[in-house]
Protein backbone atom coordinates (compact mmCIF):
# COMPACT_ATOMS: atom_id res chain seq x y z
CA UNK A 1 0.00 0.00 0.00
CA UNK A 2 1.50 4.04 -0.95
CA UNK A 3 2.54 5.23 2.13
CA UNK A 4 -0.06 8.39 1.27
CA UNK A 5 -3.29 7.02 0.95
CA UNK A 6 -6.26 6.25 3.09
CA UNK A 7 -7.82 4.55 0.17
CA UNK A 8 -6.61 2.32 -3.46
CA UNK A 9 -5.00 5.34 -4.57
CA UNK A 10 -1.06 5.31 -5.25
CA UNK A 11 -0.55 8.61 -5.70
CA UNK A 12 -0.08 11.43 -3.17
CA UNK A 13 -3.39 13.11 -3.16
CA UNK A 14 -4.79 16.79 -2.20
CA UNK A 15 -7.42 15.61 -0.27
CA UNK A 16 -5.04 13.28 2.22
CA UNK A 17 -2.87 16.35 2.52
CA UNK A 18 -5.53 18.39 4.18
CA UNK A 19 -7.16 15.57 6.03
CA UNK A 20 -3.91 14.36 7.77
CA UNK A 21 -2.40 18.56 8.07
CA UNK A 22 -6.29 19.56 9.00
CA UNK A 23 -8.00 16.52 10.30
CA UNK A 24 -10.98 17.82 8.86
CA UNK A 25 -12.87 19.00 5.29
CA UNK A 26 -10.81 21.31 3.28
CA UNK A 27 -12.05 23.48 0.44
CA UNK A 28 -10.81 25.52 -1.89
CA UNK A 29 -12.28 28.16 -2.89
CA UNK A 30 -11.69 30.18 -6.37
CA UNK A 31 -11.20 33.47 -6.79
CA UNK A 32 -10.92 35.96 -9.20
CA UNK A 33 -9.20 39.48 -8.00
CA UNK A 34 -9.21 41.02 -11.54
CA UNK A 35 -5.31 41.35 -11.06
CA UNK A 36 -4.80 40.87 -14.97
CA UNK A 37 -1.77 39.26 -16.39
CA UNK A 38 1.84 40.77 -17.73
CA UNK A 39 1.61 38.37 -20.61
CA UNK A 40 -1.12 39.71 -21.84
CA UNK A 41 0.00 43.40 -21.19
CA UNK A 42 2.93 42.68 -23.46
CA UNK A 43 1.75 40.99 -26.14
CA UNK A 44 -0.96 38.50 -27.04
CA UNK A 45 -0.54 36.05 -23.92
CA UNK A 46 -0.16 32.32 -23.76
CA UNK A 47 -1.88 30.74 -26.87
CA UNK A 48 -4.52 27.97 -24.98
CA UNK A 49 -5.91 31.00 -22.69
CA UNK A 50 -9.02 32.47 -23.63
CA UNK A 51 -9.46 36.22 -22.86
CA UNK A 52 -12.71 35.84 -21.12
CA UNK A 53 -10.82 33.08 -18.73
CA UNK A 54 -12.02 33.25 -14.67
CA UNK A 55 -15.29 33.44 -13.01
CA UNK A 56 -16.87 35.95 -11.21
CA UNK A 57 -14.85 38.54 -12.99
CA UNK A 58 -15.51 41.69 -11.60
CA UNK A 59 -17.72 40.35 -8.60
CA UNK A 60 -16.49 42.18 -4.71
CA UNK A 61 -14.16 39.08 -3.42
CA UNK A 62 -15.76 38.77 -0.69
CA UNK A 63 -19.25 37.97 -2.41
CA UNK A 64 -17.18 35.23 -4.07
CA UNK A 65 -15.76 33.88 -0.99
CA UNK A 66 -18.97 33.90 0.56
CA UNK A 67 -21.02 32.20 -2.79
CA UNK A 68 -18.98 28.86 -2.38
CA UNK A 69 -18.98 28.94 1.79
CA UNK A 70 -22.64 29.08 1.63
CA UNK A 71 -23.05 25.96 -0.57
CA UNK A 72 -20.23 23.90 1.37
CA UNK A 73 -21.64 24.58 4.99
CA UNK A 74 -24.94 23.26 3.88
CA UNK A 75 -23.17 20.04 3.26
CA UNK A 76 -20.20 20.27 5.41
CA UNK A 77 -20.42 21.85 8.63
CA UNK A 78 -18.03 22.69 10.46
CA UNK A 79 -15.64 22.62 7.06
CA UNK A 80 -12.21 24.72 6.76
CA UNK A 81 -11.52 26.86 3.44
CA UNK A 82 -7.77 27.86 1.64
CA UNK A 83 -8.37 31.14 -0.43
CA UNK A 84 -7.70 30.30 -3.74
CA UNK A 85 -6.27 33.37 -6.31
CA UNK A 86 -6.68 31.50 -9.50
CA UNK A 87 -7.23 33.72 -12.03
CA UNK A 88 -5.19 35.45 -13.83
CA UNK A 89 -1.73 36.56 -12.30
CA UNK A 90 -2.27 36.80 -8.72
CA UNK A 91 1.06 38.86 -7.54
CA UNK A 92 0.60 41.72 -10.81
CA UNK A 93 -0.70 44.61 -8.14
CA UNK A 94 1.07 46.70 -5.97
CA UNK A 95 1.59 45.29 -2.96
CA UNK A 96 -1.04 47.36 -1.23
CA UNK A 97 -3.21 46.42 -3.35
CA UNK A 98 -2.39 42.64 -2.80
CA UNK A 99 -2.32 43.14 1.01
CA UNK A 100 -5.73 44.38 0.86
CA UNK A 101 -7.36 41.37 -1.30
CA UNK A 102 -5.22 38.68 0.74
CA UNK A 103 -6.22 40.48 4.25
CA UNK A 104 -10.04 40.40 3.39
CA UNK A 105 -9.84 36.35 2.71
CA UNK A 106 -7.52 35.50 5.36
CA UNK A 107 -10.16 37.33 8.10
CA UNK A 108 -13.16 35.04 7.21
CA UNK A 109 -13.71 32.27 9.58
CA UNK A 110 -12.65 29.07 9.29
CA UNK A 111 -9.44 30.03 6.76
CA UNK A 112 -6.36 28.22 7.26
CA UNK A 113 -4.46 29.67 4.17
CA UNK A 114 -4.12 31.22 0.82
CA UNK A 115 -3.01 29.58 -2.37
CA UNK A 116 -1.59 32.18 -4.90
CA UNK A 117 -1.54 31.63 -8.49
CA UNK A 118 1.14 33.62 -10.25
CA UNK A 119 3.79 33.62 -13.01
CA UNK A 120 7.73 33.72 -12.34
CA UNK A 121 8.18 36.63 -13.77
CA UNK A 122 5.57 38.68 -11.88
CA UNK A 123 6.63 38.82 -8.22
CA UNK A 124 8.70 41.81 -7.46
CA UNK A 125 11.35 41.99 -4.11
CA UNK A 126 8.68 43.94 -2.06
CA UNK A 127 5.96 41.04 -2.80
CA UNK A 128 8.41 38.17 -1.96
CA UNK A 129 8.89 39.94 1.61
CA UNK A 130 5.25 40.25 1.90
CA UNK A 131 4.49 36.64 0.99
CA UNK A 132 7.58 35.84 3.58
CA UNK A 133 5.52 38.04 6.49
CA UNK A 134 2.27 36.39 5.27
CA UNK A 135 3.71 32.53 5.26
CA UNK A 136 4.52 32.91 9.07
CA UNK A 137 0.82 34.12 9.60
CA UNK A 138 -1.13 31.26 7.32
CA UNK A 139 -0.47 28.31 5.55
CA UNK A 140 0.54 30.08 2.14
CA UNK A 141 1.14 28.27 -1.18
CA UNK A 142 2.68 29.90 -4.29
CA UNK A 143 1.57 28.17 -8.10
CA UNK A 144 4.07 28.77 -10.27
CA UNK A 145 3.16 27.50 -14.40
CA UNK A 146 5.84 25.58 -16.13
CA UNK A 147 3.78 24.28 -18.55
CA UNK A 148 7.28 22.58 -19.96
CA UNK A 149 10.69 22.63 -19.95
CA UNK A 150 11.41 22.63 -23.60
CA UNK A 151 12.77 26.74 -24.99
CA UNK A 152 10.50 25.62 -28.48
CA UNK A 153 7.19 24.78 -26.93
CA UNK A 154 7.84 27.79 -24.32
CA UNK A 155 7.99 29.94 -27.00
CA UNK A 156 5.41 28.54 -29.63
CA UNK A 157 2.93 28.66 -26.93
CA UNK A 158 4.15 32.47 -25.77
CA UNK A 159 4.91 31.81 -22.00
CA UNK A 160 7.08 35.18 -21.97
CA UNK A 161 9.57 33.38 -19.75
CA UNK A 162 12.54 31.53 -19.61
CA UNK A 163 13.59 28.51 -17.71
CA UNK A 164 15.93 30.85 -15.59
CA UNK A 165 13.35 33.13 -14.55
CA UNK A 166 11.10 29.88 -13.18
CA UNK A 167 14.25 28.35 -11.69
CA UNK A 168 14.90 31.65 -9.69
CA UNK A 169 11.27 32.24 -8.67
CA UNK A 170 11.32 28.69 -7.07
CA UNK A 171 14.46 29.34 -5.03
CA UNK A 172 13.25 32.85 -3.45
CA UNK A 173 10.13 31.66 -2.31
CA UNK A 174 11.73 28.39 -0.97
CA UNK A 175 14.66 30.66 0.62
CA UNK A 176 11.71 31.83 2.37
CA UNK A 177 9.95 28.59 3.35
CA UNK A 178 7.00 28.95 1.09
CA UNK A 179 5.13 25.84 -0.59
CA UNK A 180 5.59 25.64 -4.08
CA UNK A 181 3.02 23.96 -6.39
CA UNK A 182 4.13 23.78 -10.26
CA UNK A 183 1.87 23.56 -13.30
CA UNK A 184 2.60 21.48 -16.34
CA UNK A 185 0.52 20.85 -19.52
CA UNK A 186 0.65 17.77 -20.93
CA UNK A 187 -0.10 17.67 -25.27
CA UNK A 188 1.33 21.13 -25.90
CA UNK A 189 1.88 21.49 -29.98
CA UNK A 190 4.40 18.94 -31.13
CA UNK A 191 5.79 17.54 -28.04
CA UNK A 192 6.42 13.82 -27.77
CA UNK A 193 5.57 11.68 -24.69
CA UNK A 194 9.79 12.05 -24.24
CA UNK A 195 9.90 15.25 -24.33
CA UNK A 196 6.62 15.21 -21.82
CA UNK A 197 8.78 12.94 -19.74
CA UNK A 198 11.77 15.52 -19.50
CA UNK A 199 9.71 17.95 -17.86
CA UNK A 200 8.36 15.43 -15.31
CA UNK A 201 12.38 14.28 -14.66
CA UNK A 202 13.35 18.16 -13.82
CA UNK A 203 10.59 19.39 -12.01
CA UNK A 204 11.26 16.43 -9.47
CA UNK A 205 14.40 17.11 -8.88
CA UNK A 206 13.22 20.71 -7.62
CA UNK A 207 12.70 21.60 -3.92
CA UNK A 208 8.96 22.19 -4.71
CA UNK A 209 6.24 20.44 -2.36
CA UNK A 210 3.15 20.19 -5.05
CA UNK A 211 2.12 19.97 -8.96
CA UNK A 212 -0.62 20.36 -11.11
CA UNK A 213 -0.30 18.17 -13.96
CA UNK A 214 -2.92 19.43 -16.82
CA UNK A 215 -4.27 17.95 -20.50
CA UNK A 216 -4.13 20.99 -23.08
CA UNK A 217 -7.61 21.46 -24.14
CA UNK A 218 -8.20 23.55 -27.33
CA UNK A 219 -11.11 26.43 -26.68
CA UNK A 220 -12.61 27.90 -29.07
CA UNK A 221 -11.37 31.99 -29.88
CA UNK A 222 -7.89 31.60 -28.39
CA UNK A 223 -4.81 31.40 -30.63
CA UNK A 224 -4.14 27.70 -30.07
CA UNK A 225 -7.24 26.61 -31.66
CA UNK A 226 -6.36 28.94 -34.72
CA UNK A 227 -2.91 27.01 -34.72
CA UNK A 228 -4.70 23.63 -34.19
CA UNK A 229 -6.88 24.46 -37.90
CA UNK A 230 -4.02 25.18 -39.54
CA UNK A 231 -1.56 22.39 -38.24
CA UNK A 232 -4.01 19.78 -36.67
CA UNK A 233 -0.87 19.31 -34.45
CA UNK A 234 -1.71 15.64 -32.73
CA UNK A 235 -3.98 15.53 -29.41
CA UNK A 236 -3.55 12.96 -26.57
CA UNK A 237 -6.30 10.50 -26.88
CA UNK A 238 -7.74 9.22 -23.43
CA UNK A 239 -5.57 5.99 -23.22
CA UNK A 240 -2.68 7.99 -24.19
CA UNK A 241 -3.01 10.59 -21.39
CA UNK A 242 -3.72 7.88 -18.94
CA UNK A 243 -0.09 5.98 -20.00
CA UNK A 244 1.75 9.29 -19.98
CA UNK A 245 0.39 10.25 -16.08
CA UNK A 246 1.07 6.94 -15.17
CA UNK A 247 4.47 7.37 -16.32
CA UNK A 248 4.87 10.95 -14.71
CA UNK A 249 3.74 10.03 -11.26
CA UNK A 250 5.86 6.65 -11.27
CA UNK A 251 8.94 9.52 -12.29
CA UNK A 252 7.47 12.01 -9.08
CA UNK A 253 9.34 12.32 -5.96
CA UNK A 254 6.59 10.54 -3.36
CA UNK A 255 6.88 13.44 -1.20
CA UNK A 256 5.21 15.79 -3.58
CA UNK A 257 1.32 16.55 -3.40
CA UNK A 258 -0.35 15.51 -6.74
CA UNK A 259 -2.65 18.78 -6.66
CA UNK A 260 -4.47 17.87 -10.09
CA UNK A 261 -4.14 15.25 -12.46
CA UNK A 262 -6.37 16.19 -15.22
CA UNK A 263 -8.28 19.24 -16.19
CA UNK A 264 -12.00 20.55 -16.33
CA UNK A 265 -12.47 22.34 -19.59
CA UNK A 266 -15.66 24.60 -20.47
CA UNK A 267 -18.19 22.25 -22.12
CA UNK A 268 -19.22 25.27 -24.13
CA UNK A 269 -15.78 26.32 -25.08
CA UNK A 270 -13.90 23.03 -25.54
CA UNK A 271 -12.66 21.93 -28.92
CA UNK A 272 -10.44 18.77 -28.21
CA UNK A 273 -10.45 16.59 -26.46
CA UNK A 274 -14.18 15.90 -25.97
CA UNK A 275 -13.30 12.45 -23.60
CA UNK A 276 -12.07 15.51 -21.16
CA UNK A 277 -15.22 16.53 -19.86
CA UNK A 278 -16.10 12.96 -18.42
CA UNK A 279 -13.28 13.93 -15.67
CA UNK A 280 -13.89 11.05 -13.25
CA UNK A 281 -13.84 8.84 -15.90
CA UNK A 282 -10.16 9.49 -16.99
CA UNK A 283 -9.43 10.28 -12.97
CA UNK A 284 -10.60 6.21 -12.99
CA UNK A 285 -8.61 4.83 -15.63
CA UNK A 286 -5.46 6.58 -13.89
CA UNK A 287 -6.43 4.57 -10.92
CA UNK A 288 -7.09 1.30 -12.93
CA UNK A 289 -3.81 1.60 -15.16
CA UNK A 290 -1.74 2.02 -11.61
CA UNK A 291 -3.20 -1.05 -10.27
CA UNK A 292 -2.91 -2.69 -13.64
CA UNK A 293 1.17 -2.00 -13.83
CA UNK A 294 0.72 -2.70 -9.71
CA UNK A 295 3.12 0.52 -9.66
CA UNK A 296 2.74 3.87 -7.33
CA UNK A 297 4.12 7.29 -7.06
CA UNK A 298 7.83 7.61 -6.75
CA UNK A 299 8.99 3.86 -7.97
CA UNK A 300 11.13 5.19 -10.60
CA UNK A 301 11.90 8.28 -8.97
CA UNK A 302 15.62 8.89 -9.95
CA UNK A 303 18.25 11.14 -7.43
Amino acid sequence: MFKYTLDNKRYYTLNYYYKKKYNSKVFKVSLNANFGCPNKKNGKGCIYCYNGSGENRGMDIIEQFNKVKGIMENKWPNSKYIGYFQADTNTYAHVNVLKENYEKILNQENVVGLNIATRCDAISDEVYDYLSDLNKRTDLTVELGLQTIHESTSKLINRGHTLKQFEDAVNNLRKRGINVVVHIINGLPFETKEMMLETIKYVSKLDIQGIKIHMLFILKDTLLYELYKKTHFHVLSKEEYVDIVCDELELLKEDIVINRITGDPDKNLVVEPTWLLKKFCVLNEIDKEMLRRNTYQGIKYNK
